[in-house]
């Protein structure tokens, strides 16, 4: 598996607690060869959690990729014109920015990214980490599965038991799914085992 000479978009939204589990796959892209434009949610670049402050993601992301990440609209629009992605990626996405994208809203600088990228009929790719993927944001889920231009990571349940209707993509998939969207198809399957249950 190569990805040499491509050129990755690599949103990234506020799902903190997904973050470590999604830097390490930006790196597997850096590794196969992609050269990667880190974007930051106005959640990931302003935001101080447990899980760390904004300043530490700016500065690992900025470690792994040798770029400043882009937090504004401004510097994310000319994306799309360009042709310089040839693909992006959304990861983690949350169930706010699946909401938005599929309603048409681009407030932020990682969905005018994908506004921009889909103008142009080139893949975004998403990596969802959701607690409502099943609940009221499934009708989301199921406008976006249905749209031209759109990836899914496979994903599944993460913990049915606490939060039966939460879902979160394969995050280790992230490669495999960004070849298969450039070559125009979806990474099967889409629907994998995150979490196994073992009844009682």
């Amino acid at each position: 598996m190569s990805l040499e000479g491509k050129t990755v978009g690599f949103g990234l939204t506020g799902s903190h607690c997904t973050h470590d589990e999604v830097l390490p796959q930006m790196e597997r892209l850096v590794s196969l060869g992609a050269n990667i434009i880190p974007i930051m949610s106005h959640t990931v670049a302003n935001v101080d959690s447990r899980f760390g402050t904004a300043e530490d993601w700016k500065r690992k992301i900025r470690d792994i990729t040798g770029r400043d990440p882009y937090t504004t609209i401004q510097e994310a629009e000319p994306l799309g014109p360009s042709g310089i992605l040839d693909c992006y990626v959304v990861a983690p996405c949350t169930g706010n920015s699946l909401a938005r994208l599929a309603n048409a809203l681009t407030d932020g600088p990682v969905l005018m990214a994908a506004k921009a990228m889909m103008r142009n009929h080139r893949p975004v790719i998403l990596a969802i980490s959701t607690n409502d993927a099943l609940g009221l944001n499934a009708a989301n889920l199921a406008k976006l599965l249905a749209a031209k231009d759109i990836y899914f990571v496979p994903f599944g349940q993460d913990a049915p038991e606490k939060k039966p209707k939460s879902c979160v993509s394969r995050m280790d998939l992230i490669p495999d799914t960004c070849l298969a969207a450039m070559d125009g198809k979806q990474l099967q399957p889409l629907l994998v085992e995150k979490y196994r249950y073992f009844p009682s």
